[in-house]
């Protein structure tokens, strides 16, 4: 697993917020925006999906767990509707991590990355949520981020 330290910019954001525990209703959530966002023509070679994991369900009942679908906007235009709503994306300093996009290299990453960040001296910022970077050229390659706030 590969790992380096990226400043990500700021940036207009749309998205679909799932509330209640995680796991198929995330993955049903995602398939929504992109349906929205092909629907729009806002899909291409430039997009950047985020899934963004607000809560830790170690420590928020699963009820309660807030997921967002986003599709990173840059220049494009925000079209209304469809529950989709448009928002900012703050950005900051990640420890971004690039695993394979398979169930079970996420589910790998996601149990060796603190240990990861451990080792390297950094910690994490529990004041920002963790998200995974779906970058359409990466995706094309069959990788995904897992981007991680640190201080």
């Amino acid at each position: 697993m590969n790992m380096h330290i990226e400043t990500i910019p700021s940036c207009p954001i749309a998205y679909i917020r799932q509330t209640g525990a995680y796991g198929v209703q995330n993955i049903q959530t995602m398939e929504k925006l992109k349906h929205w966002a092909k629907a729009n023509n806002l899909l291409n070679r430039k997009t950047v999906i985020l899934g963004i994991a607000h809560d830790n369900p170690q420590t928020t009942p699963p009820e309660n767990c807030r997921y967002d679908a986003c599709l990173i906007l840059a220049d494009k235009p925000f079209p209304a509707g469809d529950n989709v709503e448009h928002g900012e994306f703050a950005g900051g300093k990640y420890a971004v991590f690039t695993v394979k996009h398979t169930p079970e290299a996420i589910e790998k990453a996601w149990a060796e990355i603190f240990v990861l960040l451990s080792a390297k001296g950094s910690l994490p910022d529990t004041t920002r949520p963790i998200m995974e970077r779906y970058a359409a050229k990466q995706v094309e390659r069959h990788l995904c981020e897992i981007c991680v706030p640190i201080g």
